[in-house]
């Protein structure tokens, strides 16, 4: 829900609703195993770098890198990513804070490792797509009564 979201600066709803499109459409793949699909979240030449600090660099490299991992040690890992901040830091590019929360293959809450995400998104000549980002481990939020 776009109104649980803190934006900074001006952000066009088409633009929010694009680069939700992305985050979305990175969790689709992720939770699908599908590294194609994930991939594709990805500019060209985009720079990510892991929860275990390994740094790729460029679409091609991130899709060899996920097809191996989410077949096996990610293959029971599932997850639901939440957009909680927008920053304008230009036209068409914004920096994009995400929560992870681990789920099971069925969307539902469980145990498992958090994440917390920072992704670039631009938009390039073939649609908004993630630039550069980084993904660390973190500790679950705090549970209120």
């Amino acid at each position: 829900m776009t109104s649980d979201i803190l934006v900074v600066g001006t952000i066009p709803p088409e633009t929010r609703a694009a680069v939700i499109g992305v985050v979305k459409g990175l969790e689709r793949a992720f939770n699908e195993k599908d590294p194609i699909a994930l991939g594709g979240q990805y500019a060209e030449h985009a720079s990510w770098t892991n929860a275990k600090g390994t740094r790729l660099d460029g679409r091609s490299a991130i899709v060899e890198f996920s097809a191996p991992a989410l077949k096996s040690f990610l293959s029971d890992s599932f997850a639901r990513y939440d957009v909680v901040k927008m920053l304008a830091i230009a036209p068409d590019v914004i920096a994009v804070n995400v929560v992870q929360t681990p789920t099971d293959s069925t969307g539902e809450p469980t145990d498992g490792p958090w994440g917390a995400t920072l992704y670039v998104i631009a938009e390039q000549a073939d649609g908004w797509h993630i630039v550069a980002g980084q993904n660390m481990a973190v500790t679950p939020p705090a549970q209120t009564a």
